[in-house]
C-alpha cells in the first residue's frame, strides 16, 4: 500500500514525462539565445526551430494516432512547453497548433478530420492561426462582428481580426465569425460558428494580412475579409453552435500557455540564483543579501504552487471532467509566478539585465504578455468571483 501511495505521490509532484523532457532539452540546446536574438532583429520567424519540433512529432503530439499524431495527453504537451520556455526558447510560435486542432478533433466531420490532421501532424499543414480577437469587441467575444452569411454552397466573409498570431506562417485558420446578428439571437452565445479556413487560396481573394509591429517577436497579425468566398463543407459541427466549439480549446490552451510560464519561471529562478551566486560586490557574493535572495525564493514557492494547479487542471481536461476553474486559475498563478521571477531576476542581474546578450531583457517582456493573452488577469479574477464564489457580476 505504502508502495502504491509512493508512486502515485512521485507522479503527482516530480518531473514527469522524463523522456520527453530530456529530448525537447536536446533540441532546445540547438538554439540559443543567439538564435532568438538574431530571430527579433528580423522580426522574423524561427521556421528552423518550427521544423525541429514537427520533425520530432511535438507538435503533432494531440493529435491521435488514427490520424498520424502521437496521441498523447494535454499533461504530456504541457510538459513539452514548460521544457520549451524553461530552455529559454519561446514556444508561441507554434503551441497554438497543439489546442487549435482539438476544435476540429472534437467537433469536426470525419471527411474534415481525414482531410487535415495528417498533414497537421506530419507538418505538411500549419494550423496557427485563430481568428476570434476583433478591435471593437477585445474579450467579449459573443459581440464580434465579422459575419458569415451563407450563399448557397459558400459561406461569404466579412469583418477584420486583430492579433492573429502566426497568420502569414499558417495555412490554415479557425475563424470564429457570427453566422446570425446579435439582435437576432436569444442567447448572446448563439449564432456565432466556426470556419476552417484555407488561407493558400484564399489570400489576395478576400483574405489580406498586414503584420502588427509589437513589443515582443510574436508574428502577429491583423486579418481583414473582404467577401472571403468560404466552401460550405468547411463549417465545423453545425452553425450558431461555434462558441460551445471552442471552449474546450480555450482551456486546454490556457492550460499550456501556463506550463509556457511555468517554464519561463524556472529559466529565471535559476538564472537569477546562478547570477546572484557568482556576482561578487563589496567583497560578497550579492546573494547573501536577502533584497536579492527573497525576492528570487517567494518567486520560486508560487512556481511550485502554479505547478500543481497545472497539473490538476491538465488531469480535469484529460478525464472529460469540467476543468474551466482549475485551468483559469492555473494561467493566472503561472503568469503571475513568472513575471514575479522575471521582475527578481532583473532586479539581480541590475543594469546586466538590460544588456541584450543575457536573454533577461527579452524573456522579461515575453512573460509580461501573459499577464495580458490569452485571457487577461483582470478577467480571470471576474471569472472566479461570480461563477466559482457566486459573488454579482462585475461587468
Amino acid at each position: 500500500m505504502n508502495e502504491q501511495m509512493d508512486d502515485e505521490l512521485a507522479v503527482a509532484v516530480t518531473r514527469d514525462w522524463p523522456e520527453i523532457r530530456d529530448n525537447v532539452r536536446r533540441i532546445c540546446a540547438g538554439f540559443g539565445g543567439e538564435y532568438w536574438r538574431g530571430l527579433e532583429a528580423q522580426e522574423a520567424y524561427p521556421t528552423e526551430f518550427v521544423r525541429a519540433l514537427t520533425e520530432a512529432g511535438y507538435l503533432g503530439a494531440l493529435i491521435p494516432e488514427a490520424y498520424g499524431g502521437v496521441g498523447l495527453p494535454l499533461r504530456a504537451a504541457s510538459a513539452i512547453l514548460e521544457e520549451i520556455h524553461a530552455a529559454g526558447c519561446n514556444a508561441g510560435a507554434c503551441h497554438a497548433q497543439m489546442y487549435i486542432m482539438g476544435t476540429l478533433l472534437r467537433h469536426g466531420s470525419e471527411a474534415q478530420k481525414q482531410r487535415y490532421l495528417p498533414g497537421i501532424a506530419d507538418g505538411a499543414l500549419r494550423l496557427q492561426a485563430f481568428g476570434v480577437t476583433e478591435p471593437t469587441s477585445g474579450t467579449d467575444t459573443t459581440r464580434i462582428k465579422t459575419r458569415a452569411e451563407r450563399q448557397g454552397d459558400h459561406y461569404v466573409v466579412n469583418g477584420q481580426k486583430v492579433w492573429t498570431s502566426r497568420a502569414l506562417h499558417s495555412d490554415l485558420m479557425l475563424l470564429l465569425a457570427r453566422t446570425t446578428p446579435l439582435e437576432q439571437v436569444q442567447k448572446k452565445t448563439d449564432g456565432i460558428s466556426v470556419f476552417l479556413v484555407d488561407m493558400r487560396g484564399a489570400l489576395g481573394r478576400g483574405l489580406e494580412i498586414r503584420p502588427l509591429k509589437a513589443m515582443i517577436n510574436h508574428n502577429t497579425t491583423e486579418v481583414f475579409f473582404d467577401n472571403l468566398r468560404i466552401p460550405a463543407e468547411n463549417l465545423i459541427g453545425e452553425e450558431g453552435r461555434g462558441f460551445r466549439y471552442i471552449l474546450d480549446g480555450m482551456n486546454a490552451e490556457r492550460t499550456l500557455v501556463a506550463s509556457e510560464s511555468l517554464g519561463d519561471a524556472r529559466w529565471f529562478i535559476r538564472k537569477a540564483s546562478e547570477y546572484a551566486c557568482e556576482r561578487v560586490v563589496f567583497d560578497r557574493p550579492i546573494g547573501k543579501n536577502q533584497g536579492i535572495q527573497f525576492p528570487i525564493a517567494r518567486a520560486y514557492a508560487r512556481t511550485e504552487a502554479a505547478d500543481l494547479m497545472i497539473r490538476k487542471a491538465a488531469a480535469l481536461f484529460q478525464a472529460g471532467r469540467p476543468c474551466g476553474d482549475a485551468a483559469n486559475m492555473a494561467k493566472l498563478l503561472a503568469s503571475e509566478a513568472a513575471w514575479e521571477a522575471a521582475e527578481a531576476c532583473l532586479q539581480t542581474y541590475g543594469g546586466f539585465g538590460y544588456a541584450r546578450e543575457y536573454d533577461v531583457e527579452r524573456k522579461w517582456r515575453e512573460a509580461r504578455l501573459t499577464q495580458i493573452a490569452p485571457v487577461s488577469t483582470n478577467m480571470i479574477l471576474a471569472y472566479l468571483g461570480e461563477h466559482v464564489l457566486g459573488m454579482p457580476r462585475s461587468y
